[in-house]
């Protein structure tokens, strides 16, 4: 363990956390804001039980193994600040430098905040597994902060998560190349640019995923940058405003982006929504598409609408179809 004026730095040859069990990282001062552990031996990690933070402030967790990072059905979250699970080999820290899993020296003077995942050394086995389910855990981030999940292909099988105001972003990375870490606020949100090669991300099973505005405040965004996006066996992505959680008819919800360099595919009864329940105060966000095509099927639904009051968000929709 290394702390580095607001940051303090884990190494381990192996990280796993079995089923019933706990591993609780500690923030032994009020200005650690990052708590970053790194995995720098060959296997994946395995998250079976709880993940968390506690102490004297609370920071931002990362989780770092190159070879890949599988959460069980009972896996749960238990962070206050925002989470990060990546398969990436490094974090950079601006100018500052590097701490990397692939090359695990001493963590240098790195003081600032991280500023972008580094991506190289691929294993295309590295993948992010997911099936942690609502009755036995849930992946869910603390109110107004950020649940990233970025690495190579991601795959969420039955998995429910969610947030309340903050934000759910999900990345998939095929080749090297760097994905930016930006701080908006309270939460952190990705930066892919076009140079960066894309993996593909797989909702399946009633895999579903919230990010609701809360309460007056607002928010609530979902984001996914991928190659391809197979939403499919009644899973959901869903945003909006749910009754009772605002008293301002001038809420405003946040948005779900997906972006995709080859093809978004929503089937088997998967919708995406961005929704003003009934009863409820408030507008809901947009619906934005960007991919080189996409495809509904068996009652699919795309929609953005409202049942309170207040209006519906946008669906926009940029889609090349190639044969």
């Amino acid at each position: 363990m290394r702390i580095r004026q607001i940051n303090l730095f884990h190494s381990f040859g192996e990280f796993n956390v079995s089923v019933g069990r706990e591993a609780y990282f500690l923030s032994p001062g009020a200005d650690i804001q990052n708590i970053l552990a790194r995995v720098t031996g060959n296997n994946p990690s395995e998250i079976l039980g709880r993940l968390g933070t506690f102490g004297s402030s609370n920071p931002n967790l990362y989780l770092i193994n190159p070879n890949g990072i599988v959460l069980g059905k009972d896996a749960s979250l238990d962070v206050q600040g925002s989470f990060v699970g990546t398969t990436t080999n490094g974090i950079q820290f601006g100018n500052q430098g590097v701490f990397s899993a692939k090359n695990p020296q001493a963590a240098p003077l790195l003081t600032i905040n991280p500023s972008a995942l580094l991506f190289n050394q691929i294993n295309q086995n590295a993948t992010i597994a997911s099936q942690s389910r609502l009755g036995n855990g849930g992946l869910f981030a603390s109110s107004g902060k950020s649940l990233l999940l970025v690495g190579g292909n991601v795959i969420l099988d039955g998995t429910q998560m969610g947030v309340r105001g903050g934000s759910i972003e999900i990345g998939s990375v095929s080749g090297s190349g760097s994905v930016e870490l930006i701080s908006n606020g309270n939460g952190l949100q990705l930066g892919f640019s076009d140079a960066v090669l894309r993996s593909d991300v797989v909702l399946q099973n009633n895999a579903q995923i919230f990010a609701i505005a809360d309460g007056d405040f607002g928010g609530g965004n979902i984001a996914i940058y991928t190659r391809n996006l197979d939403v499919r066996g009644n899973s959901l992505l869903r945003g909006g405003i749910l009754a009772g959680l605002s008293t301002k008819a001038e809420t405003q919800a946040g948005d779900i982006i997906l972006n995709a360099t080859g093809t978004v595919r929503v089937g088997e009864e998967s919708q995406i929504a961005n929704v003003v329940d009934t009863g409820a105060l408030g507008n809901a966000g947009d619906i934005r598409i960007t991919a080189g095509s996409l495809f509904l099927s068996d009652n699919a639904r795309l929609r953005t609408t409202t049942f309170g009051q207040g209006n519906g968000g946008d669906l926009l929709i940029s889609a090349q179809y190639k044969q």
